[in-house]
This record gives C-alpha cells, sequence and structure tokens, in this order.
C-alpha cells in the first residue's frame, strides 16, 4: 500500500500500476520528507517529479505545502493513475493555495520544452535508466533550479553513483536497505 504520510491530504492511499513502476517505501519517503521539512525546502517551493510512477513524491510534498508541483511520467498506464492520484489528494481536506500538473511525456522532452525554474526536484528513474542519461538530465535541471535550490535522486545501491555536474554537488548520500538518496545542491562559480 503506498500512501500521502502528512499534510492536508495524510493517509490518503494512492493507487499503483500493476508493474512498471517501483513505488518510493514509506520508511524512504518519510524519512526524506523530514529531512526535507527540516530544511524548510518543501512549504512555498516549487517542485518537480520527474519519472514520477504513482507521484507519491510529488503529491507527498504537495500535501505538505508545495507551492506547485510538476509531475512527468511517460509511461501511459502509469500516467493516467497519476492523474486519478492527484485529483485525490487535491480534493482532500484544506487545501492550501497549491497548484500541480500532470504531464505525460519523457523527462528529456518536457526539460527541452520547459521555461520554469524549480526549487525543489525529486528524481526516482528506473533503475534501467544509466547514470550517463541521469547526468544529462542533472545538466539540464542545473540551468533550470533556484540559486537554493535541491535536487534529491533515489537509486539502487547496487548502482555506483553518478557524477555531479556544473552549478551542482553532491551533499550527502543516505541508504535504507537497498535504496539510496543522493542530495545535491545548486553552487554558483
Amino acid at each position: 500500500m503506498t500512501r500521502i504520510i502528512a499534510g492536508f491530504a495524510g493517509s490518503r492511499e494512492l493507487k499503483v500500476p500493476k508493474q512498471g513502476t517501483r513505488p518510493t517505501s514509506d520508511r524512504v519517503r518519510e524519512a526524506l520528507f523530514s529531512a526535507l521539512e527540516s530544511a524548510d525546502l518543501i512549504r512555498g517551493s516549487r517542485v518537480l517529479d520527474l519519472y514520477a510512477g504513482t507521484g507519491a513524491l510529488g503529491l507527498e510534498a504537495l500535501s505538505r505545502g508545495a507551492k506547485h508541483v510538476a509531475l512527468v511520467e511517460n509511461n501511459l498506464k502509469a500516467f493516467k493513475i497519476i492523474k486519478a492520484n492527484a485529483r485525490l489528494v487535491a480534493n482532500s481536506g484544506r487545501r492550501e493555495s497549491g497548484s500541480y500538473e500532470v504531464r505525460g511525456e519523457s523527462v528529456g522532452r518536457f526539460l527541452a520544452g520547459s521555461r520554469d525554474v524549480w526549487n525543489l526536484v525529486l528524481i526516482d528513474p528506473p533503475y534501467t535508466v544509466t547514470n550517463d542519461e541521469l547526468e544529462l538530465v542533472l545538466a539540464t535541471l542545473a540551468r533550470e533550479m533556484t540559486r537554493d535550490g535541491v535536487v534529491v535522486v533515489e537509486r539502487s545501491t547496487r548502482t555506483p553513483v553518478f557524477k555531479a555536474p556544473e552549478r551542482m554537488t553532491i551533499i550527502r548520500t543516505q541508504e535504507y536497505g537497498d535504496t539510496s538518496l543522493i542530495w545535491l545542491e545548486i553552487v554558483d562559480y
């Protein structure tokens, strides 16, 4: 069962595609969002959820007070489920002024056409996405983030750590069983 952990939509159960996604566990999401809230990185932020899967990461941010959340997913079945999950979360309880958009396209295509600037980017790619692909995504994001922007990437602990692009540096790595969370921040040169 995947659910929203806290915020105005706390405890809402999210739908999960039968195959093709690997939702972030509640344990990892709870640790991630506790750290993000502790650093005051959610409330009022513009959040981008890439390879959104079920939408759990971006929708958790919306539930906890993000100003705007964009969820990007290329898989059609997952995209439809994210839309349903987003409606469920948006109609739960007392939503503050946060907004959301669900985009059914590849991450590369979305980033190529995006004119937005992001404070927080959550990336949980399929384990089949190579470090080379991920490094291209990060290089593009480095140009589309605020000066205090943070990126968190979820990877398997068995995957070698990728290289941070110019304007970004890895600030910490946390492991939860077979899951690693790699935190990057924008660096001014």
